[in-house]
């Protein structure tokens, strides 16, 4: 299997101070299963659906305790380039790359407006193994009080191509490598508590997502909205025990017309 294409999210992990009820909560909710945790890596622990690779749970880096998240990363050919055009474009890199064994070479950063996302060059270890199908990851938007900034930062970093959606209610736009659309990219309106920082959610695709956001919520999890129909499908937007927000959705489940979509000028 070859990796994603520059640009393209390739993988996803969350830090968790109780992995062990991180495990609990994803497995019932999403059906997932864990391998064994590597203890070379700082305990970094593989979660799969079906047996192939779908994300990972680790414990906090020292300093990180209780700032449970998800992060997402984008494939890259040369995570050290990739670095220095996040500086050149107003972004921080929060980790340096770094080589991770022979799976491959990492970086954190966050945009201009404070989203964090990670980077990966890959190695032995191309990403998801699967995606877009129940258990895995399906979809990712970027939720920014500063939409300017991340319109210009992540196609400055990325090969994305820009398009927005015509809904004068939402301002929404989408980013593409080609012709495949790989990101959304969401303002944050006042709904948001000013608390909550910018950040990417996470879809996580699901066989069906009323039953899913019971499974959750019977298990500690949160509701912080839906579950609501659109043309893209059922989803709802979550948030685990800890803390970690992220979204499922049931693309076999779909109303309404797709929006338009226009070329960004």
């Amino acid at each position: 299997m070859a990796a994603p294409p520059e640009g393209v999210p390739c993988w996803a992990d969350a830090m968790f101070a109780d992995l062990e009820s991180a495990k609990r909560f994803y497995g019932d909710v999403l059906g997932w299963t864990f391998g064994e945790s590597a203890a070379e890596y700082g305990n970094y622990t593989q979660a799969y659906s079906d047996g192939k690779a779908v994300a990972a749970v680790v414990p906090p880096m020292p300093g990180q305790e209780g700032q449970s998240a998800w992060c997402l990363y984008f494939s890259s050919p040369d995570a050290a380039a990739t670095a220095e055009k996040i500086r050149a474009n107003g972004g921080t890199v929060l980790l340096e790359p770094m080589k991770v064994g022979d799976f491959g070479s990492m970086l954190l950063a966050q945009d201009p407006g404070g989203v964090a996302f990670g980077v990966w060059q890959a190695g032995t270890h191309q990403g998801f193994e699967k995606r877009g199908v129940p258990g895995a990851y399906c979809w990712a938007e970027v939720f920014t009080r500063e939409p300017g900034k991340a319109d210009a930062f992540f196609p400055a970093v990325f090969p994305y191509t820009v398009k927005r959606m015509e809904d004068e209610a939402v301002d929404f736009k989408v980013f593409s490598v080609g012709d495949e659309i790989v990101l959304g990219r969401m303002r944050m309106t006042d709904d948001f508590p000013p608390e909550v920082p910018p950040y990417i959610n996470v879809f996580f695709a699901v066989g069906d997502c009323d039953a899913t956001v019971t499974k959750a919520l019977e298990r500690g999890g949160r509701l912080h909205f839906g579950p609501v129909d659109s043309p893209f499908g059922r989803f709802a937007a979550l948030s685990d025990p800890q803390g970690a927000a992220f979204a499922v959705i049931d693309t076999g489940t779909t109303k309404g017309e797709m929006p338009r979509l226009t070329a960004d000028s």
